[in-house]
């Protein structure tokens, strides 16, 4: 299972400008809970919806890191699969080494 995202959406999703994803898969890939490393922390899934294509608004596609529906989509739309979700999730930071000196 992973979660992998296009180049140009990385460092907006590791600056929390970017909290879902839409996938359109044959079956679902991530967990909830599940952790997928991305920079030097990982994304935490906080919700999975299965939704209809037609519930993908622009504002989700926006959301998404995405100028509007049609950018999304031709993204989205790479494979076979026909199940659309909805993941929201986080971007967790690694901890910040302490610089005590200790």
């Amino acid at each position: 299972m992973s979660l992998s995202f296009t180049k140009r959406l990385r460092d907006p999703i590791m600056r929390g400008e970017i909290t879902c994803t839409v996938r359109i898969w044959k079956s679902l890939r991530v967990k909830l809970g599940g952790r997928y490393p991305l920079g030097r922390g990982h994304v935490e899934v906080t919700r999975i919806q299965h939704v209809d294509l037609d519930d993908i608004s622009e504002a989700i596609a926006r959301r998404s890191g995405f100028q509007d529906l049609d950018d999304l989509l031709s993204v989205a739309r790479h494979g076979s699969g026909e199940s659309v979700f909805l993941i929201d999730f986080v971007y967790r930071a690694p901890p910040a080494l302490s610089d005590s000196g200790g």
